[in-house]
């Protein structure tokens, strides 16, 4: 059985999806750690949520690219007694330009936001999450995980694939333990994302029908980690979007995969 009220803890939840996941928890009766880079941001987040939902709010600023903002945000939590029951690893953020355009430090500090971020807190909240029976981790991939890379964004789409696979994982070995885990992917979603790469010019060559808003991919990803999948796609078109090139033979996938690329990626 949840507690009474569960406490969420929402990474990258300053903007976009992870602030629409703290809104939506919160109405559900969570009380909520909020962590991100932008601490006014988070301020904000935390004084409206308290104010609308009677909820508790705890902000925590952290830079999820710093090795070691993990285990430091978990020593914190320990301080202040709080057991988190809901693990919402969203922090993340694409690269714009070809993988030799951009020096290392950049790759690096993506790869500690994206992969072993989210692991390393999925590792240190798991164990409280088992013992007391009941816990929910929702990793946030993307529907480009599930289909070929792409020239540009070259470690975006492989990094995503891991989420997916590790989350498929901890679910095998997570769920007899009353602990739900999800990869939750979504493809193009209204948010900040594409503003912070420099590439909404390009996105917005998409037809409408391609994006959905942040609060349904939220829903839908509430609704999939309670009942326990362990990976799941929003939205009907990205649906098919996963399944035609799952049908489809690699050769014809990928060279569609790097049409389509090309079209919305930017030159370095």
């Amino acid at each position: 059985m949840p507690p009474a009220r569960p406490l969420s803890l929402v990474t990258g939840a300053s903007a976009g999806i992870g602030a629409a996941f703290a809104r939506a928890l919160a109405a559900r009766g969570h009380d909520l750690v909020l962590t991100a880079r932008r601490r006014e941001r988070l301020d904000a987040l935390a004084a409206e949520l308290q104010q609308q939902y009677g909820c508790t709010a705890t902000v925590l600023a952290a830079d999820l690219a710093d090795p070691a903002a993990p285990s430091a945000l978990c020593a914190e939590l320990d301080r202040r007694g709080l057991a988190v029951d809901w693990l919402i690893n969203n922090a993340g953020y694409g690269v714009p330009g070809s993988f030799t355009a951009n020096d290392w430090r950049t790759h690096a500090d993506s790869l500690q936001v994206l992969l072993t971020a989210p692991v390393e807190l999925a590792w240190r909240l798991l164990p409280g999450m088992r013992e007391r029976g009941y816990g929910r981790i929702v990793n946030v991939a993307s529907l480009a995980g599930h289909v070929p890379g792409t020239a540009g964004h070259t470690l975006y789409a492989p990094a995503k694939a891991f989420l997916i696979k590790f989350s498929q994982g901890l679910t095998l070995e997570s769920r007899e333990h009353g602990v739900h885990v999800c990869a939750l992917c979504p493809g193009f979603t209204y948010s900040e994302f594409h503003d912070v790469t420099g590439t909404r010019a390009l996105m917005n060559k998409l037809p409408g029908f391609m994006w959905q808003s942040a609060n349904a991919v939220v829903s839908e990803g509430i609704a999939a980690v309670e009942r326990g999948a362990a990976v799941h796609v929003t939205g009907r078109v990205n649906r098919t979007i996963k399944r035609v090139f799952k049908l489809m033979p690699d050769r014809l996938a990928f060279r569609l995969s790097a049409r389509q690329g090309r079209r919305y990626r930017q030159a370095d």
